[in-house]
């Protein structure tokens, strides 16, 4: 049976990515005795924000905190979120932490169920530790990969292996010609095998793209 604080997540449309129990040098808040990432995976927490807001207007960030707040607070614990703080809070140390995944060549954190193909939106940190069994992250999917064709897939080479062309990248998606990924979501995400079943519909996509694309030009 699934511990209820977990559950309490998915019933508020989130997916519990990782959790952990912060070290000293894991930088999290005073206090914190055990943290939980959620975020989406797969179009559960986006369905929502749409059924509440009108994804052509609004902005994900805002919503987040408006309904994670109140999910904290029934939880009694603190949220905090990556787009906070500067320096931001170190959710990818975090995520290796809670078992969330690796280091895929994209950058991107990949997670052994959701594969690319998740985000982490906040973290709830509680006062007191809770016995959640540790996840296990097994081995990283990407060194048995030989062929890497998330690496191959980007039609501008955004992605070395150790490098993201981000400039590229948006000034490829502003043309007619980035139109394929505008719509459709990266293609570099999508070429990868790992977590395939959770990749995000249309809609979803699209809100992502335009919003990345708009950030960068505001930049």
């Amino acid at each position: 049976m699934e511990h209820p604080i977990l559950t309490a997540i998915r019933r508020a449309g989130f997916t519990p990515l990782g959790w952990f129990a912060p070290k000293a040098d894991d930088r999290a808040p005073e206090g914190a005795r055990f943290g939980i990432l959620i975020g989406n995976a797969g179009p559960a927490m986006f369905r929502r924000f749409a059924a509440e807001r009108d994804p052509s207007t609004d902005a994900m960030d805002a919503w987040t905190r408006d309904v994670v707040t109140v999910l904290a607070r029934d939880l009694d614990a603190q949220a905090v979120y990556p787009f906070d703080m500067n320096p931001p809070w170190p959710f990818l140390t975090w995520a290796r932490r809670g078992g969330a995944g690796h280091v895929s060549p994209l950058g991107l954190n990949i997670h052994p169920t959701y594969g690319l193909w998740h985000a982490y939106r906040a973290a709830l940190l509680f006062p007191v530790e809770f016995d959640i069994p540790s996840q296990d992250p097994g081995p990283n999917p990407c060194e048995s990969c030989e062929a890497k064709p998330c690496l191959s897939a980007c039609p501008v080479n955004a992605f070395s292996g150790t490098n993201y062309d981000v400039p590229a990248c948006a000034g490829h998606l502003a043309t007619a010609a980035g139109q394929t990924c505008m719509t459709g979501g990266c293609l570099a995400r999508h070429a990868c095998p790992v977590g395939q079943g959770f990749a995000y519909a249309p809609a979803q996509a699209q809100f992502h793209m335009r919003a990345f694309l708009k950030a960068r030009q505001e930049a």
